[in-house]
């Protein structure tokens, strides 16, 4: 089954939108949840996004330095 990873609401005061920073795994790769998948930046903070499923890392719909708005897909994790 394919899960797609979703970018999720960042918080009452935050902004809408974050820029992917850095994939810290490539399409094929296997990943654990919980782990930290990818790194994102807002004009107010920077974060990593946790794995939210065990898997592995099918496809990644946007790439480092790519906007990304809360409800996009980041990427599918098939298990």
């Amino acid at each position: 089954m394919t899960y797609e990873v979703k970018l999720p609401n960042l918080g009452e005061d935050a902004a809408d939108t974050a820029t992917v920073s850095y994939w810290l795994y490539e399409e094929g790769d296997m990943v654990k949840e919980g782990e930290d998948l990818v790194e994102l930046t807002t004009d107010k903070a920077a974060f990593s996004l946790p794995c939210p499923k065990t898997g592995k890392l099918e496809e990644k719909y946007v790439q480092e330095g790519d906007e990304v708005s809360v409800g996009d897909v980041l990427c599918t994790i098939e298990d």
